[in-house]
């Protein structure tokens, strides 16, 4: 099965690297944001499957995140995480659209399993995509092979696999550089260079066949990033 992808947003470092520990021991794909100003913007930009969110947190509030949230993305499940808990804050946090909500302290154990009821809940996540077809293209990832139309192949490096198979199983929607670095070069986007994510993109299209004036598969979204066409998987 395909890794959840989960987001925490957690300015303690202890607390958020306690819990990217155990998330990663079960075989989750954590991503984490430290302040409030850099989770809304990983919210908003990045692709996850479900959001760990405090409230307390430098920046921006926990449920000014919540609530732009809500708007741009609105099945994305949330659980939050915080020392508040009046009556009054768990009821503003689920009237904002929160799937549950955990008071601190907590334990991990019990996290885990609100995080797998939540997971459960929300819709199934499609397996590992293994093959994709597209525009008469099969691109075969365990082979790391792209068969054209004439029949001809093209081998792809390791990184050119992971890069168009992490597009692929997000096809119709953009991808900034950011994630980008984050998922599939697996460093921090700030300050770092993203030339190569280009230079990578462009030896695919050319592998592909895929114009690039006018690119049909792999698309550049201006101020987004880029964006694998629809295709059909398996």
């Amino acid at each position: 099965m395909a890794k959840y992808q989960i987001l925490v947003v957690e300015d303690d470092a202890a607390i958020r690297q306690g819990i990217v520990d155990a998330l990663t021991f079960e075989g989750y794909e954590p991503l984490q944001a430290a302040d409030g100003n850099d989770g809304l913007t990983k919210a908003l930009q990045f692709s996850y499957d479900l959001m760990l969110l405090d409230l307390v947190l430098p920046g921006r509030e926990g449920l000014e995140i919540l609530k732009e949230l809500r708007v741009a993305r609105p099945t994305v499940p949330v659980i939050i995480l915080t020392a508040k808990g009046e009556e009054k804050d768990r009821v503003a946090g689920l009237k904002l659209g929160a799937d549950d909500y955990m008071v601190k302290p907590f334990s991990i154990k019990e996290l885990l399993a609100r995080v797998e009821a939540v997971l459960r809940r929300s819709p199934a996540r499609p397996s590992d995509t293994k093959s994709i077809s597209v525009l008469g293209r099969t691109i075969d990832l365990e082979r790391s092979e792209i068969l054209l139309p004439d029949g001809t192949r093209e081998t792809l490096s390791e990184r050119e696999a992971e890069l168009i198979g992490y597009l692929a199983r997000r096809s119709g929607h953009p991808i900034s550089r950011e994630e980008i670095l984050a998922h599939v070069w697996r460093i921090d986007a700030k300050g770092v260079e993203t030339r190569t994510i280009d230079m990578h993109v462009a030896r695919l299209r050319e592998k592909l066949q895929d114009n690039a004036g006018q690119p049909e598969i792999l698309q550049t979204v201006r101020g987004k990033g880029y964006l694998f066409a629809a295709e059909e998987a398996s």
